[in-house]
């Protein structure tokens, strides 16, 4: 039998976007070009509150986010934000600070100047900065204090809040055609000339197009991929995506997975951020968790070690391997903000938890460390395969917690000090 051509690895596409910086104190997060991919999010405490959402940021930020959006719309809001970024400094969180600004941010900027000097970035929407006159006058005065500060501004449009004057001369215009587009196909143009045109407006007044970042969000996701392409077609500023109002749980995780997905394989974004609603009781941080998997799953970045697990099937109706996964998942994600300064490149570890021995050998000889559990009515031994070898066979009833310490162990001897200049 002849081989045939060679399969072609999945991988981004070739779109080049420019280069933003979003910066605060010596910490500098690249955004677009040639930098990766970033995982940003938002709080949602009251940021008059400086305490709770200092405290909000840092779990965000120690989940992995590199980005966090703050909400400032009133003056309380706007004066605590210098506020906010002292006790961050003062936890050892750098952090940058993105600014959401609607309706008043033109006054809330100008009239807070701490304000806008520890925002590392203004969030401005076209269709919420003014109507008639006042629109142009008061988004310039925003991207007049940004080009004072040296901030980068994304200038986000959203399908809720579109500027209706600019949608209502579009579908004046689609009136005229031979062939009119269908309503959908006139938002599409409404959103990204939104975009386009106010970016175009800012890098007129002065700012430098690498300060320009663009968003255009909408809550479908055919939607979204429709308008993220057109988008792409038509400019090379740096793109934020984000499927907007996502929702909770299964739909919004898939859902914004999905779109993401789509986008990201085309090389189309270069922030991201997975908009769900937190069930009652459960952390914000999950968004940012959920983001970084949809980038660590396309082979975009890492971030935590993987755990590769079976789903389970008859052959193990014991749970054994299903508390492992789980504790060695949890434990891994404990450990990262620890391990990121300890043991660099740890987090390209990959950890295999089988239940049986069908495919429990073989897929942890592909891991760097994996343990094949023996499945049900078989003896309770569980071979470790290191490096693609068998090193140890584990028994009895502290097969977890010796796993966790020859993954420890592991992780040391690869990534610590002595490997590091071995």
């Amino acid at each position: 039998m002849e081989l045939n051509e060679p399969i072609e690895s999945a991988g981004s596409g070739a779109r080049r976007s420019r280069q933003a910086r979003v910066a605060w104190g010596s910490r500098v997060v690249s955004v677009g070009g040639d930098a990766p991919v970033r995982v940003q999010s938002m709080t949602n405490t009251a940021t008059a509150d400086a305490i709770a959402t200092a405290i909000q940021v840092k779990e965000l930020a120690q989940a992995g986010s590199e980005l966090v959006r703050i909400t400032v719309d009133t003056p309380e809001a706007a004066k605590a934000v210098a506020h906010v970024r002292e006790q961050l400094d003062r936890m050892g969180i750098d952090v940058p600070l993105i600014g959401d600004f609607h309706y008043n941010g033109h006054r809330l900027l100008s009239d807070f100047p701490d304000c806008a000097k520890a925002l590392s970035k203004y969030r401005i929407n076209p269709g919420n900065v003014g109507k008639g006159d006042k629109h142009d006058r008061q988004f310039a005065q925003m991207i007049e204090v940004a080009m004072r500060w040296d901030k980068p501004v994304r200038i986000g449009v959203n399908w809720g809040s579109l500027d209706q004057e600019l949608l209502a001369a579009l579908m004046d215009e689609n009136g005229r055609r031979a062939t009119p587009w269908s309503a959908k196909q006139v938002m599409y143009e409404a959103l990204v000339r939104s975009a386009l045109e106010s970016a175009d407006q800012a890098h007129k007044m002065g700012l430098d197009a690498n300060q320009i970042i663009l968003s255009c969000k909408v809550s479908g996701v055919q939607d979204l991929v429709s308008v993220y392409r057109a988008l792409a077609r038509r400019c090379d500023y740096a793109l934020h995506l984000g499927l907007t109002e996502a929702g909770m749980g299964t739909k919004g995780t898939v859902a914004s997975a999905t779109a993401l997905s789509i986008l990201l394989q085309e090389g189309i974004g270069d922030t991201i951020r997975v908009s769900l609603t937190p069930a009652p009781g459960e952390s914000r941080t999950q968004e940012v968790v959920v983001a970084s998997e949809i980038l660590q799953s396309l082979g975009l970045r890492s971030f935590v070690p993987s755990v590769t697990a079976c789903p389970g099937c008859g052959r193990t109706t014991s749970t054994t391997f299903q508390e492992l996964t789980q504790q060695i998942d949890d434990f891994l994600r404990a450990q990262m903000p620890v391990w990121r300064k300890q043991y660099p490149g740890v987090e390209k570890l990959k950890v295999a938890v089988m239940g049986c021995i069908v495919n429990g050998p073989g897929e942890s000889k592909h891991a760097d460390i994996g343990i094949s559990l023996p499945g049900t009515g078989e003896a309770p031994a569980a071979p470790v395969f290191i490096d693609g070898e068998k090193r140890m066979t584990l028994r009895g009833d502290t097969i977890a917690s010796d796993f966790q310490a020859v993954v420890q162990d592991y992780i040391a001897k690869r990534f610590g000090a002595d490997a590091q200049t071995a």
